[in-house]
Order: C-alpha cells, then sequence, then structure tokens
C-alpha cells in the first residue's frame, strides 16, 4: 500500500512524469498545463468552472504529494511540476479562450515563475508543499492580472 501511495504521489507531483523531463522540467509542466487548458477551452461548456476545479484540487493533491515526498527527494526539487501545472491554469483563468491569451499568458507565467519579482520568492519560504506550490499560485495570479489589464485595454483600442 505504501509503495502504491508513493507511486501516486509521484504521478501527481511530476504531473504524470513532465517533472523528469532532462530540459527544463518547469517549462514541460507549464506546457502540460496550457495543453490541459486548450483541452478543457475545446470541449467543456463551463471552462471557466472545470480550470477553477482543476486548480482548487490540484492544489490541495500538489500539496499533500509535495509533502510526502519532500523526505525522500528534499525541498521543492525540479521534477516537481504540478505547481506549474496550476500556476498556468490560474493564469489564464476568466480571460478569452484563444491561442494568442494562452501563449501570451505562457510567457508571462514563466517570466514571473522564473524571476519571481514581487513577494514570489517569498513564498517559497512557507513550510512543505504549501511552499512548493504558493510561488506558482502567485506567479499564476500575477500573470492572470496582467492578463486581465491587457486585454481589457486591448478590447478598447481595437
Amino acid at each position: 500500500m505504501k509503495k502504491t501511495c508513493s507511486l501516486i504521489h509521484k504521478a501527481i507531483a511530476t504531473s504524470l512524469g513532465l517533472g523528469y523531463s532532462p530540459l527544463a522540467p518547469g517549462t514541460m509542466g507549464a506546457l502540460g498545463g496550457a495543453a490541459v487548458a486548450l483541452l478543457v477551452f475545446h470541449v467543456s461548456a463551463y471552462p471557466n468552472a472545470v480550470l477553477l476545479a482543476l486548480t482548487l484540487l490540484f492544489t490541495l493533491l500538489g500539496i499533500i504529494s509535495s509533502n510526502a515526498l519532500e523526505g525522500s527527494w528534499g525541498k521543492d526539487p525540479s521534477r516537481i511540476v504540478v505547481d506549474e501545472v496550476v500556476g498556468m491554469w490560474i493564469s489564464v483563468l476568466f480571460l478569452p479562450h484563444n491561442l494568442v491569451v494562452l501563449g501570451a499568458s505562457f510567457i508571462l507565467f514563466r517570466f514571473f515563475d522564473i524571476r519571481k519579482p514581487l513577494y514570489i520568492r517569498k513564498m517559497e519560504s512557507l513550510k512543505g508543499g504549501v511552499g512548493v506550490m504558493m510561488d506558482d499560485v502567485l506567479a499564476g495570479i500575477y500573470t492572470n492580472v496582467v492578463m486581465q489589464i491587457s486585454v481589457f485595454i486591448l478590447q478598447k483600442i481595437l
């Protein structure tokens, strides 16, 4: 049973293996999140509700799985990318559902996630899985705010 739980935690934390990418696992996690968002945009009648539910669920599961793996993997290893997936979903919530917005959100989210300005880095000092998840949650929130403002301005201009 313990081995099964560990396997489940690894699947969640690595977002079904994306975190094992030898090149830029965080970017791969964010791309995975963007791909799921794109799928949700195309198949759901209520994409924002679905993405919000997924965000809440996987934030909780990410905290639990990160906590469970911290003893063997250490604090916030690069192979844990569920935080990037969740951050990407937050980035596109309640925005127009198109590839331009998705692409711009992806680039902006990666900027905030990598550079960690405006208290994002401070979130990493939170304990355990909460610290793993919250820096990307905040990066996603910042991305969403910037994108909401950008879309609003562009709709007024165009």
